[in-house]
């Protein structure tokens, strides 16, 4: 059976500028490839890859949109929090839930979700 080796989303935008801006500025992403004929970026932090991209003709959709979330497993939540908490708009504070995961979420500049979390057992750890 063949072996899942990465995921690297992509996300569709209205304005590929814009959106690119959020993630550098907001979240530390650098950029690694961009194409302007395609309306295509690839967007990198650390071992995460995101793809930005404007729909094409191939792709039938009349709205921006995602039934989901996206959730990244960071190292140091509270931090994150204390970063991003004035300059994102917030979907949820940081709280620790019974699943033991220490977390929170906020939307990008299109209004995906996206989650940051820490395994509570982590933090007790380093405390």
């Amino acid at each position: 059976m063949s072996k899942f080796t990465s995921l690297r989303p992509v996300l569709w935008t209205g304005n590929l500028e814009e959106t690119i801006g959020f993630y550098i500025h907001i979240l530390g992403f650098t950029v690694l490839a961009k194409n302007d004929d395609w309306d295509w970026a690839l967007l990198q932090k650390n071992d995460i890859q995101i793809m930005l991209s404007k729909p094409n003709g191939h792709e039938k959709v009349s709205a921006i949109s995602f039934t989901g979330s996206f959730y990244f497993t960071v190292t140091d939540v509270d931090e994150l929090w204390e970063e991003l908490k004035t300059k994102a708009k917030i979907c949820y504070q940081i709280e620790t839930f019974d699943w033991e995961m220490r977390e929170f979420a906020i939307y990008d500049n299109n209004g995906y979700i996206l989650q940051f979390g820490q395994h509570a057992d982590e933090i007790r750890k380093a405390e």
